[in-house]
């Protein structure tokens, strides 16, 4: 869909208006903004066939007015969206997910269309809580979820159907926590990763250069963000490879993919870690540094390896490259949420910063940051007593 954006009109601005006044955080609807939901009597005028011409009128003429953009900026800040202001489909998709409370709807396991929601994070956190591995409250209702609902009701003496109705509801919220010292999602993956080993032989890591074909990103001259990064990306895979480890591209030079296809090609390809790379840029001539992202909702809900191996290889790259540090985040974006394995995206500089902008262009810093990249990476699988110090760690050459 293209964006809604301040100044449109019409039922689609109606409808994201309605979200916004269901979760709180826009006034009730008056003068040219759509009636909220299931407000009854909001039009006394009713044409041909029992339809409210004044709400038809009403949606027709919703403005995508200021007191909309305020509040869609303020949704995206606490979602971990790209606060812009705009309602894509990413933003569209949270909105819907929103209006979902736990118990509104009977929630099961649709592989062809997974169930998304409000009500399945909260399930997932339910059947953590309790001490059953349900995977990553993402929520989606994967297969992972579904397993967990039917071992918490086989155990608690449910018909074990994998489908979260009324007497399931009933038990979960009858049980307290059985869980307590830690998240049981950072307990379970932090072990997973110790017990497989430090080595990186036959680990496989996909390593995503943004944009791509006809998106090019940031220009400056002739150099583009597309080119550049598909270039750090050969770099960081030449050193993986080296190390060991079996590593994808998402994209040749002349390849595009959404954000979907990129993570359906991780999901695919079984990978153990997924790192997207980027280089940003800003209207601001102070932005300037190196961030990171793993999926998260800043409310406790997060990809606990996600955020581990964010902080690892930003650590890494600003200690060898001297760059401002600029910290790791937690966000939603379809990219880290959709992948089934902990997926951090790496922006490596500002290329609307000349000294940025300097630095990344050199060909030297680019392999220093693809060096950064090995040791974070061979830093995540490492016990912590093993682990060395940030910027110091370097990996003997193989025979």
């Amino acid at each position: 869909m293209r964006p809604l954006r301040p100044g449109d009109r019409g039922p689609a601005v109606a409808d994201v208006q309605i979200s916004l006044q269901i979760l709180g955080l826009l006034p009730p609807a008056g003068g040219d903004a759509a009636p909220p939901a299931g407000n009854a009597g909001a039009s006394t005028d009713v044409g041909a066939g029992g339809a409210s011409t004044d709400v038809g009128a009403g949606l027709e003429s919703a403005v995508f007015d200021t007191d909309t953009e305020l509040a869609v900026r303020h949704f995206q800040q606490v979602r971990g969206l790209s606060v812009d202001g705009l309602v894509g489909d990413e933003t569209y998709r949270a909105l819907t997910e929103a209006r979902w409370a736990l118990g509104d709807r009977l929630l099961r396991y649709d592989p062809e269309r997974p169930m998304r929601g409000d009500d399945v994070t909260h399930l997932q956190e339910r059947l953590l809580e309790l001490g059953y591995d349900a995977g990553r409250a993402d929520g989606i209702l994967g297969p992972e979820t579904e397993a967990g609902l039917r071992a918490f009701q086989r155990d608690y003496g449910l018909t074990a159907d994998g489908t979260c109705g009324p007497s399931t509801l009933r038990a979960l919220r009858q049980l307290g926590r059985k869980v307590t010292g830690g998240r049981p999602q950072l307990l379970r993956q932090s072990a997973s990763f110790v017990e497989s080993g430090p080595h990186l032989i036959g680990r496989r890591i996909v390593v995503d250069p943004g944009h791509g074909g006809e998106d090019t990103g940031f220009t400056a001259g002739e150099t583009t963000e597309a080119d550049l990064v598909l270039d750090l990306a050969y770099r960081i895979e030449g050193r993986l490879a080296a190390a060991g480890a079996t590593v994808y591209l998402t994209r040749g030079r002349d390849q595009a993919p959404t954000a979907a296809e990129r993570t359906r090609f991780a999901n695919e390809a079984g990978a153990d870690l997924l790192l997207s790379l980027h280089m940003e840029a800003h209207s601001s001539e102070h932005a300037r540094g190196v961030a990171s992202y793993y999926y998260g909702t800043g409310s406790g809900v997060s990809s606990t390896v996600g955020e581990q191996f964010a902080n690892l290889v930003r650590r890494e790259v600003v200690a060898r490259t001297g760059m401002l540090d600029l910290g790791s985040y937690p966000k939603t974006w379809d990219l880290l949420r959709m992948s089934r394995m902990p997926a951090v995206r790496l922006d490596c500089g500002y290329l609307s910063h000349d000294v940025d902008r300097l630095l990344l262009l050199d060909a030297r810093l680019r392999s220093t940051v693809a060096h950064a990249v090995l040791a974070a990476v061979q830093r995540l699988f490492l016990p912590a007593e093993a682990d060395p110090p940030t910027g110091t760690f370097t990996l003997p050459a193989r025979a």
